[in-house]
């Protein structure tokens, strides 16, 4: 990492990926040895103050958000050099990286991942917070076929899109507009990105901005590539009219699980879980935990193992899960073995994604979290669906964010002295140190005056100033010329933060 950027009670492993927003790394905590993701804020997020203005004040707000289809954020830090975010660590896959590889989801598997971002972002929103930039990259698949929402707002303002607040393939009408965001624009990108898990393929795959920004506000959802008992649905959460809209995941969600129901059957939850945890388990070998990091701790080691018969499991079952078969049972099965081993939530981590696709440009506006008080994470399955068995509790870092970034401390003057004070012929000189306790700059000016009863009203003309920064003592020399004739003299010298030294002397004969 570049010097300055570490978080306090935290270790370096290695790097996870890179982007526009700033850098991942996998991290220990070294008090309970638990793996973390850190982002470090990119340096032109970190100095743009209005951003981390509204950074931190969503991070407040995110901080009261204990959902467990959410990637948790235990502690925002700041210094002086940097601005990090430790997150929960999501040993698993973007969404992306899965339509990447191996195109349409199925049509189970998708409807899991829009119930599992409908939960999370409802959650969010009952916070006060709208994610702003639901995407797939955004959207994290663990080998249990559990999806974690992630980056609120961490990557907006990191793209190059002007004037709109989002990443376009998936961006509502309102946001090509007015720019206006609420909780039916986080339903729309939730619905476009199901759409694509359903076909592989976006809603609008046109190029071009302005062409995008056309098809959103006017153009026809292709809902006729959509499974018919879908159509409805993926119409209903794609309308123009954000009023058209269901007016909050809450109630999309409801809608989901009747249409669901109805075209899949009561075990349409259990084998989407099976297809989606197949799926993830053959990217298996991109998941942060699987290499092996030396000195990475008890906690990764134990995950690490866990991962290698996941990916052993998945290669030797990979044809039946993928038909659908009996050996999809078998490969679940596994996973859940394998829960003794690791940590059912070791937390979502933004993974580098692939560059094949055109790059997704994310946005303009923040809203982030740091978790709140927690002991070992679950992993909770969706509403009404059943979920893996329980691993045991993993000691995770006490959640907390900042209430304010560390302060420069203080700069002071705790000494002004004048070493020397002489005047030779009409030229006085003094010499002058000032010390100081912190980084910022002073100034030290010397006014010189003649040392008589009738002349000590006056100072004498162009008085010096010098300007010094950082701890330590400092050396200054100030001269002045008194001109015709060598008088008695005086040098005042003062600081720009407070602090008088006087010094006289007389005009030394030839």
């Amino acid at each position: 990492m570049d010097g300055g950027w570490t978080v306090p009670g935290y270790r370096h492993v290695r790097p996870l990926g890179e982007g526009a927003s700033g850098k991942v790394m996998l991290a220990v905590h070294e008090a309970t040895r638990a793996p973390v993701a850190i982002k470090y804020l990119s340096e032109r997020l970190r100095t743009d103050e209005d951003f981390l203005r509204r950074f931190r004040a969503e991070a407040r707000l995110m901080a009261r958000l204990d959902d467990p289809h959410v990637v948790r954020f235990y502690e925002y830090a700041e210094t002086p050099g940097s601005a990090a975010l430790v997150m929960e660590l999501v040993d698993g896959v973007t969404l992306k990286d899965v339509i990447i590889a191996e195109g349409a989801t199925g049509p189970e598997a998708a409807l899991l991942v829009l119930k599992g971002s409908l939960l999370g972002l409802a959650a969010a929103h009952g916070a006060g917070v709208v994610h702003r930039d639901y995407k797939p990259a955004n959207v994290l698949v663990d080998d249990h076929g559990h999806s974690k929402l992630a980056d609120f707002g961490i990557a907006v303002r990191a793209g190059d899109e002007v004037g709109a607040s989002g990443t376009p393939a998936y961006m509502a009408p309102e946001q090509w507009t007015t720019g206006a965001v609420s909780a039916a624009t986080d339903v729309y990108a939730a619905t476009a990105v199901c759409y694509e898990c359903l076909t592989g393929e976006r809603p609008f795959p046109v190029k071009g901005h302005w062409a995008l920004a056309a098809a959103h506000r006017s153009g026809p959802v292709p809902v006729e590539r959509v499974p018919r008992p879908l159509r409805e649905l993926i119409a209903y959460g794609m309308a123009k009219n954000p009023d058209d809209r269901p007016r909050s995941a809450a109630v999309f969600l409801e809608e989901l699980e009747e249409v669901a129901l109805a075209a899949y059957g009561p075990g349409w939850e259990e084998r989407g879980r099976v297809r989606l945890a197949a799926l993830a388990a053959l990217l298996a070998s991109l998941f942060p935990l699987a290499g092996s990091p030396p000195g990475a701790g008890t906690a990764l080691a134990l995950t690490r193992l866990g991962r290698r018969r996941v990916a052993m499991a998945a290669g030797a079952l990979v044809a039946a899960v993928v038909a659908g078969g009996g050996g999809a049972a078998v490969l679940a099965g596994v996973h859940r073995g394998i829960g003794a081993h690791t940590s059912a939530t070791s937390s979502p981590v933004p993974v580098a994604e692939p560059s094949t696709p055109p790059a997704d440009s994310p946005s303009a506006s923040p809203s982030a979290s740091a978790g709140p008080e927690t002991t070992g994470p679950t992993t909770a399955s969706p509403a009404g669906g059943t979920s893996a068995a329980p691993s045991p509790a993993t000691t995770l870092p006490r959640p907390l964010v900042g209430k304010d970034p560390p302060k420069t401390p203080p700069t002071k003057v705790t000494a002004l002295q004048i070493g020397s004070f002489t005047l030779a012929g009409t030229v006085a000189t003094a010499q002058v140190t000032v010390t100081l306790s912190g980084p910022g700059k002073v100034t030290v000016s010397a006014d010189f005056s003649e040392d008589t009863p009738a002349a000590q009203v006056a100072t004498a003309s162009d008085p010096g100033a010098q300007t010094v920064s950082g701890s330590g003592p400092h050396d200054l020399t100030f001269t002045h010329d008194y001109g015709e004739r060598c008088p008695a003299a005086r040098v005042t010298v003062t600081t720009s933060l407070g602090g008088t030294a006087e010094a006289k002397t007389t005009c030394q004969p030839e």
